[in-house]
């Protein structure tokens, strides 16, 4: 790969985290070009994979990622991985006494685990057509064969009943050094949970700190430009505490370069009840005022109504089937947004700088940004970039990916918008000589013209940022397919359903996505509403466990007080302009 690589760590901390990121990489591995003047090279897959060499020579292209979740949480993969196996003998034995041996039966594999197996042997597939000389994708130098191929058999893995863990639908393989379990806790079960935020702090010490800033050191010596770090981190448990930790840790050993931290929460957890629920409510609130004070930017990601207690309904996204407690279906859709949110920084031309990302959002100090997204975006097939924009002048057409609700008066005070997809599509209207344009928008001359004018229409006041990329994200097996009848398979909007009812929709094999990271007043009432709900029970008496690894109740009150003042730095009292740090006083 050529040009100038600004290279970004990943840090993938917590299960559900792992299940976002998995979907996210598998996005990335479907998009991996070496030609940087085909429409795919936009993106520059080395921002995020790096080069490498297994045992017998092969090329190889693994994330730069680190990821830790718990005990029991890998099921059938292995914690070193399998691509740099030096082949060793592991039943050689040097003992030679009484031996005693108890043999367990490894975790049944699913079908697409299975099928990629296969490909790693080199075998033909029963169900497609794969060579002999194929690789695991991303693993080899035959990586781009094995990816087409994958995406030309659109076998139809239906994983929704399967899918326990997030590496039961991991497609790439991933280096040695990526994983850390944390054996001090189970990821299934009753006992020994990471459930909460003094428990994941406590945790950064002894052995696992000296693992982490092992591994750091290792992908960071072999950067040449590092512009920094992406951190995904479950927000609602233990690993709250653990991820405030790991981002003042590279605060303070990689000042200067840019931290997001993306901080995710599944849209419900499995065996709930009212004391984890109250659990979830206070990890969020120390996880946001701690990672934010240690990131360049901090967002929320998440589908549920809320943070807070009895969250509204998750959002429903008009060409979207998926189902928001499966977390193998939420999960994608996020990542599916994440894509998005993150292409500014990964692009080989023109590309943003993480770090001036976060400066042009995060005024004063002001860090807590809120997602949304058009998950697919909706434009009908062989239409237009206008065209599509005028159907939707009544509401942008985005959702929340924060649970924080627009301002619905239009204030924004900063947005950065990316339109990811469009490929092959017409940006501007196709007007005949001499007519006149149906909308303003038509009459423009430029794609960025035409999203800049129809964003700045609901927000006229508010500086805006956007990049238009015109790779789409493309799904390869195993994506759930949870698009509506109504796409075709490059998710575009077509004018009549095909197949007819009844018969199987063909499967969608990309999708467009329109995201927006916003700094509003909007986030003064979410803040708010979230300060409100943790502070309006005795923390002693609802939940007194909570205390007994830490913080103490002095530290969780201070934090409660800088969530309070950090909702109102978001308030608008003077008609347009955002408090100063010096007229933050109390009510």
């Amino acid at each position: 790969m050529s040009g100038v690589c600004r290279e970004v760590i990943t840090l993938q901390l917590g299960h559900y985290s792992n299940f976002v990121g998995t979907h996210w990489w598998n996005l990335q591995d479907a998009s991996l070009s070496y030609d940087p003047e085909s429409p795919a090279g936009e993106i520059q897959s080395d921002v995020v994979f790096r080069e490498g060499q297994t045992l017998c020579g092969h090329v190889t292209y693994t994330p730069r990622l680190i990821a830790m979740d718990l005990k029991g949480s890998l099921r059938t993969l292995r914690q070193e991985g399998g691509l740099y196996d030096a082949g060793r003998d592991a039943s050689t034995l040097t003992w030679e006494g009484n031996l005693t041996m108890h043999k367990e039966s490894p975790p049944e594999k699913n079908s697409f685990l299975e099928d990629l197996d296969k490909l790693d042997k080199g075998e033909i597939l029963a169900e497609a057509d794969f060579s002999s000389d194929s690789q695991h994708s991303a693993g080899a130098v035959s990586v781009d064969t094995v990816n087409s191929r994958l995406t030309q058999v659109q076998k139809s893995y239906r994983l929704e009943g399967s899918v326990k863990v997030w590496s039961d639908f991991l497609r790439i393989h991933l280096h040695p050094r990526t994983i850390s379990v944390i054996h001090q806790y189970n990821h299934d079960g009753e006992a020994h949970r990471l459930e909460a935020f003094g428990q994941g702090e406590s945790l950064l010490q002894g052995a696992l700190l000296e693992e982490l800033e092992d591994k750091l050191h290792f992908f960071v010596e072999e950067c040449d430009y590092l512009q920094g770090f992406q951190v995904v981190c479950d927000l609602a448990d233990g690993f709250a505490g653990l991820g405030s930790k790991v981002t003042e840790l590279l605060q303070d050993s990689y000042g200067g370069r840019g931290i997001l931290t993306w901080g995710v929460a599944p849209a419900s957890h499995p065996h709930s009840t009212p004391l984890r629920d109250r659990y979830h409510l206070l990890n969020c609130t120390l996880g946001l005022v701690h990672m934010a004070a240690h990131s360049s930017l901090f967002c929320p990601l998440t589908l549920r109504g809320g943070l807070g207690w009895r969250p509204p309904s998750p959002p429903e996204f008009p060409h979207l089937s998926y189902d928001p407690s499966l977390w193998y279906h939420s999960s994608s859709v996020l990542a599916l947004a994440l894509d998005g949110l993150t292409a500014p920084y990964r692009l080989r031309n023109n590309s943003t700088p993480m770090w001036q990302v976060a400066d042009s959002l995060a005024v004063s100090g002001r860090k807590v940004v809120a997602a949304y997204g058009a998950v697919p975006f909706p434009m009908m097939h062989g239409g237009s970039l206008p065209d599509a924009l005028s159907a939707c002048t009544d509401a942008l057409p985005w959702k929340p990916l924060s649970a924080c609700p627009e301002a619905g008066d239009g204030r924004c005070y900063g947005q950065w918008a990316t339109l990811k997809g469009l490929e092959g599509q017409n940006l501007i209207g196709c007007l005949s000589p001499g007519l006149k344009p149906p909308t303003p928008l038509h009459g423009l001359h430029s794609g960025e013209d035409v999203l800049s004018s129809y964003i700045s229409s609901f927000f006229p006041s508010a500086p805006l940022a956007l990049q238009l990329v015109a790779t789409p994200s493309k799904l390869t097996p195993p994506f759930p397919q949870i698009f509506s009848r109504s796409l075709g398979p490059q998710g575009f909007l077509q004018s009549e359903v095909v197949p007819p009812s009844g018969a199987p929709a063909p499967p969608v094999s990309s999708v467009p996505v329109l995201t927006s990271l916003q700094l509003g007043p909007a986030l003064d009432p979410w803040l708010s509403e979230l300060h409100r709900a943790a502070g309006a029970f005795d923390i002693r008496r609802a939940a007194p466990s909570f205390l007994s690894q830490g913080p103490e109740l002095a530290e969780y009150q201070e934090a409660l007080e800088e969530l309070r003042l950090l909702a109102r730095r978001y308030r608008d009292d003077s008609g347009g302009v955002l408090c100063s740090s010096s007229e933050e006083e109390d009510d």
